[in-house]
């Protein structure tokens, strides 16, 4: 049985609705990944809410991987050469391999 929890509205991600929305924080963003990451460890969430809930956490996921790319640019801004030491890899998309043919 779903909870009313289960059901509830994603948060604000995608920039169509940000305009109508509260933008929400990162932070809030990392807490409902935890949240999905829970509803989808639970032996009693379906495998269709399962998969809303996997994708709703890869945008969510994207959100905050883009924010974190734009305050790195704000800093580099702010303290050019800040960043010049330890130059990470460009981070690639991950394939979890579920919809993989292997």
């Amino acid at each position: 049985m779903l909870s009313e929890e289960t059901n509830r509205q994603p948060l604000s991600t995608a920039p169509d609705h940000m305009s109508q929305k509260k933008k929400a924080t990162i932070e809030e963003l990392i807490a409902r990944l935890e949240e999905i990451t829970g509803k989808m460890e639970n032996p009693d969430t379906g495998i269709d809410q399962s998969i809303k809930l996997y994708e709703e956490g890869l945008k969510i996921a994207d959100v905050c991987r883009k924010r974190l790319l734009d305050a790195r640019q704000k800093i580099e801004v702010i303290n050019p050469g800040s960043s010049e030491e330890k130059q990470p890899e460009p981070e690639k998309k991950q394939d979890y391999g579920l919809f993989s043919n292997s």
